[in-house]
């Protein structure tokens, strides 16, 4: 059996619906702080459990019988709230005795310096998988291409401008989807056992994504470079500063595929 972790939220809820779709003969688990909120999952043949982060004893019934299992990283942005919490899941696998675990870890977590920096609690994390002896598979994912690339861009197709504060650097985000999709793959194929992999979406940068705005939408969109006061804002002066525009092939191989393309994410988008 495998096992999904945080499997209500958006991530998880795509990896069980690729698990499900994909591989039907693989009897697939949730493990859920609220199983109320998965009686859809339920209806359709996965075995929800309770098993909440802060709680080691519903790990340990959670994760029972699991062969495999994906660790989806916790949503507190609390560094030392989250280590505890998934040293706790990983405690629990260890006492169930799972085989193998998957873990959405983030970009940078296993370079030098990671342990003190916005990525400790995923370093010390893949530190814990490495030292608890079990075999471990290390995603570690981008920033989101859905926080960009939303139904928020018809506002841009009305105005006929797009603001961004990235000074037209790249941004190397994948969708969520296709995230999912290389976490279902690694946890049914042995091949990726042991392997740590450093998953990007291609390279976009605003201009760009103005330019596909156009052409699928038929309505003219410049790009504007100024400050945004939005949450995205943050994110956006990452990539002014060229933080985000590290490439590597590992997603294409990964999913056995090219990643999605900016205009199929536009196109959907706008849909």
């Amino acid at each position: 059996m495998i096992i999904v972790t945080g499997a209500s939220g958006a991530l998880g809820r795509l990896v069980v619906e690729q698990l499900l779709t994909r591989f039907p003969d693989r009897p697939v688990g949730a493990a859920v702080r609220d199983p109320g909120r998965c009686a859809d999952l339920a209806a359709r043949g996965v075995d929800v459990r309770h098993g909440d982060y802060d709680d080691p004893a519903t790990l340990r019934t959670a994760l029972r019988g699991a062969d495999r299992l994906l660790l989806i990283s916790s949503p507190t942005l609390d560094p030392d709230i989250r280590t505890r919490q998934h040293l706790a899941v990983i405690e629990a696998a260890v006492a169930c005795g799972v085989r193998a675990v998957a873990y959405t870890s983030f970009l940078g977590a296993d370079q030098p310096g990671a342990a003190q920096g916005p990525n400790a609690a995923h370093h010390a994390t893949e530190r814990a998988i490495v030292d608890s002896g079990l075999s471990g598979t290390m995603l570690r994912n981008p920033f989101y291409t859905d926080a960009f690339v939303n139904a928020g861009l018809r506002d841009a197709v009305t105005s006929g401008t797009l603001t961004s504060s990235t000074g037209g650097r790249g941004l190397n985000t994948a969708l969520r989807s296709d995230l999912a999709a290389a976490a279902a793959n690694v946890l049914t194929d042995d091949a990726h056992l042991g392997h740590g992999y450093d998953l990007t979406g291609p390279l976009w940068t605003y201009p760009q994504l103005a330019a596909e705005l156009t052409s699928v939408s038929g309505r003219p969109v410049a790009s504007v470079d100024a400050a945004v006061d939005t949450p995205l804002g943050f994110l956006m002066n990452l990539a002014r500063a060229g933080l985000l525009e590290r490439q590597t092939t590992d997603l294409e191989r990964v999913l056995g595929r090219p990643p999605t393309t900016l205009r199929q994410a536009v196109t959907a988008a706008l849909a």
